[in-house]
């Protein structure tokens, strides 16, 4: 008999979230005002070849408003529609520890003293956290849960160079075990989907990730956005994407290879529809995630069943 969560069959951040803080928690898209080293010329000028002009944080605050002001009318608008009390302040746009560590210090704290923040969660590359930066994250751990969320995107060599990630996977590799000897909780972000990428490649991320000292992954749709290189080399060179149905099958597949204890935060994505290009079908998120669901009841999948079945043969 395989663990069932709630009404999933895979252990979401919704329930992780309620069973550890007693209550539903909405995350606020905060803007820390960062760039990122693949922006500034340090290792590139253009981004990562998937990444808007936003800096992947198009649902973010405006990094003029300070961080209790972009705190309080995220707020403002999730509290109009719910009761909701609790929020994890994510700081999502570009590359969140790319700064001096005073700015940081000053910018986390901030966002964790403000009322009703349960956790703190920074989205980075594993080539911009050095041993001052991981210092404070262990300081501020002490205070309010601190989740650093790593995007790495695919283990294969060639489709990260395509991808211009800048960093090799040695590099995620280390980053990831300094973090957890430090006690930081690491959230693992893989696109499905890339140009050139087989289902046995996405799988592999999948696995490899999977099993490592980790605590969270996201997995997510790849979104052409208008803007972006990849949107030219898609207009160019079409690949093909995943359909609705394709995708929706393949979800429950990594799901049941990724261990139990492992929060998925997201299994599709958000795409603003002002950029996108394609998936379209993606707009209906509702759909997507209910299809999701009943594929795993059709096809009798649970979170961590795949690596079940291999222990037990």
């Amino acid at each position: 008999m395989y663990r069932q969560w709630d009404d999933k069959r895979y252990y979401s951040l919704n329930y992780y979230l309620k069973q550890t803080f007693g209550e539903k928690v909405y995350r606020l898209s905060l803007n820390g005002g960062m760039t990122c080293p693949n922006r500034d010329g340090t290792l590139d000028t253009r981004g990562c070849i998937f990444c808007s002009a936003g800096g992947s944080g198009d649902f973010a605050a405006d990094c003029s408003a300070s961080v209790p002001m972009q705190i309080a009318e995220a707020r403002s608008r999730i509290q109009a529609k719910t009761n909701c009390r609790k929020f994890i302040a994510y700081f999502q746009a570009y590359t969140n520890t790319y700064a001096d560590v005073s700015y940081l210090r000053r910018l986390y704290t901030e966002a964790i003293k403000q009322p009703g923040i349960v956790a703190l969660s920074i989205a980075t590359r594993p080539d911009c956290i050095s041993p001052e930066v991981l210092s404070l994250l262990v300081e501020l751990n002490e205070i309010k849960p601190v989740w650093i969320e790593l995007g790495l995107q695919t283990i294969h060599p060639k489709t990260s160079a395509f991808i211009r990630s800048g960093f090799s996977y040695a590099c995620f590799l280390d980053t990831v075990n300094r973090l957890h000897q430090a006690g930081l909780s690491v959230i693992v972000h893989l696109i499905l989907g890339l140009p050139g990428e087989t289902t046995d490649m996405m799988l592999a991320s999948v696995d490899t990730v999977s099993h490592l000292p980790i605590d969270g992954i996201k997995l997510q749709l790849l979104h052409v956005l208008r803007g972006t290189d990849l949107a030219n080399y898609y207009k160019a060179h079409p690949f093909r994407l995943f359909t609705l149905e394709e995708y929706c099958d393949f979800i429950p597949q990594c799901l049941a290879r990724i261990p139990e204890h492992i929060v998925i935060h997201r299994i599709t994505g958000d795409g603003p529809r002002s950029l996108l290009v394609a998936p379209l079908w993606s707009t209906d998120k509702k759909r997507v995630l209910n299809q999701i669901n009943q594929n795993m009841k059709e096809q009798n999948l649970w979170q961590g069943k795949y690596d079940r079945d291999k222990t037990s043969t």
